[in-house]
């Protein structure tokens, strides 16, 4: 019997002490919701992505630092002010009463967040796990299924780091193979992307991982006909959405991926600590959890979350995030996202010395993450200074195969903002900033 099922058990029998009666309701402390959310909705037809009135507004719901200028809102955002009150006021709770409070009150919670999470990628909240990050919820499938020595899995070498290095794992322990692809930067032809999968897919293929959203260029890559091949040839397809869910609107039918895994503290700017596992229905019995769950849920998606004592206050501040999202809606978000981008790419492509590693001639190829490439500037040196001397916090990113300044602004981040950051690459592409040099 599970920890959890067992203290359920137990608490039937408790002194009446412990009877829910006992307990006044959860009341959440007042937050911006109050105010925010019913502007933002009755407001929508204002939110054009140049109107910078109503992204203000989307602005005054963060408590941010605003002395810096964050362009690295793909590794983690900050949350609107109402999900950070939900964490707090439901940790408060929590500490008041741990064991009845929060298995008893707040950990059922956790099927309202399934279902809203389910009704935005379009499934089932029987294939929706809740996990703490993209990293679990990939690993999960990867160390999950089962393989024998010799079995492979097809991928890229631009994939995220902590995937392939699982994957690599298995290879030493367990003797499977990974096949690594090596991708164009940016991608310039789909078709010999999906035709590179389709190639390196053998009868001991047991499945391919891919990115939807390159975590290193912010390219979204043609996963839908990567899927559509893996399932033709009886392969399992995993796809990393880490740096793609909430970031512009799509459904699991836009992918047709058996699993698919997800940070929701990036773009859905979620609780720091939350993902989300999605698992076709019919997959779910054939991938053990990170953690072991009994034999009776072999086919529950929650096997998935099965990880021990974990506080729900977190994984229930979801349901905020979501209705902030909703609230402006997928396609104005990704809008002004692409928007934001414009106001500097212009400026400094005029150069003839800067470039985009993502194909950003085809507006479903990027939305709101983009590497920069400054020629014969070194990365590092760059995010130093801008940091240093302007206070703008970006990402220096420097692979085997390219390198650049991954830049990834949110719904917070204003237009003058990418003004002072365009402003400063100009000044480091007209030469007038010493010690950049790679």
């Amino acid at each position: 019997m599970q920890r959890r099922t067992l203290l359920r058990s137990i608490a039937a029998f408790a002194p009446a002490a412990f009877a829910p009666a006992a307990f006044a309701p959860v009341v959440f402390a007042p937050s911006a919701h109050s105010t925010i959310l019913p502007w933002l909705t009755s407001n929508a037809g204002e939110a054009d992505p140049e109107n910078e009135a109503y992204w203000l507004r989307v602005r005054e719901a963060f408590d941010i630092d605003h002395t810096l200028i964050n362009l690295n809102n793909g590794g983690v955002s900050p949350a609107p002010r109402q999900v950070i009150q939900a964490v707090k006021s439901a940790m408060d709770r929590s500490n008041l009463a741990p064991a009845y409070e929060m298995w008893r009150n707040q950990e059922p919670r956790i099927e309202s967040v399934r279902m809203a999470l389910a009704a935005m990628f379009g499934v089932d909240a029987e294939e929706v796990a809740i996990t703490r990050n993209a990293s679990e919820s990939l690993e999960t499938a990867l160390l999950g299924i089962d393989m024998q020595r010799g079995d492979n899995i097809v991928t890229t070498t631009q994939d995220y780091p902590r995937m392939l290095t699982t994957i690599d794992q298995r290879v030493k322990r367990e003797g499977i193979e990974v096949v690594k692809l090596r991708m164009d930067a940016p991608i310039t032809n789909e078709d010999a992307f999906v035709q590179a999968f389709a190639n390196a897919i053998t009868p001991r293929t047991k499945a391919v991982l891919v990115s939807q959203v390159v975590f290193l260029t912010g390219q979204i890559n043609p996963v839908k006909k990567v899927c559509d091949v893996a399932r033709q040839r009886g392969v399992l397809s995993i796809v990393d959405g880490a740096h793609a869910f909430a970031h512009f609107p799509f459904t699991q039918n836009d992918l047709g991926c058996d699993v698919f895994g997800t940070s929701l503290h990036k773009w859905l700017c979620g609780p720091i600590g939350t993902g989300m596992l999605y698992v076709r229905k019919d997959r779910i019995p054939d991938i053990w959890p990170l953690m072991a769950a009994a034999e009776a849920q072999s086919k529950d998606i929650r096997k998935f979350e099965e990880i021990g004592t974990h506080p729900a206050s977190t994984h229930n501040a979801v349901a905020e995030a979501i209705e902030f999202h909703n609230a402006i809606g997928g396609e104005r978000k990704a809008a002004r996202l692409r928007y934001l981008h414009s106001v500097y790419d212009k400026r400094v492509m005029q150069s003839g010395s800067a470039s985009f590693l993502t194909n950003t001639k085809k507006v479903d190829n990027q939305c709101g993450l983009r590497l920069l490439n400054l020629q014969g500037i070194d990365p590092n040196k760059l995010s130093t200074w801008l940091l240093d001397k302007q206070r703008i916090f970006t990402v220096a990113i420097v692979h085997d195969e390219f390198k650049g300044l991954r830049v990834a602004p949110s719904v917070y981040t204003t237009t003058a903002e990418m003004e002072r950051f365009a402003a400063a690459i100009e000044q480091v592409l007209a030469g007038k900033v010493d010690g950049l040099n790679s």
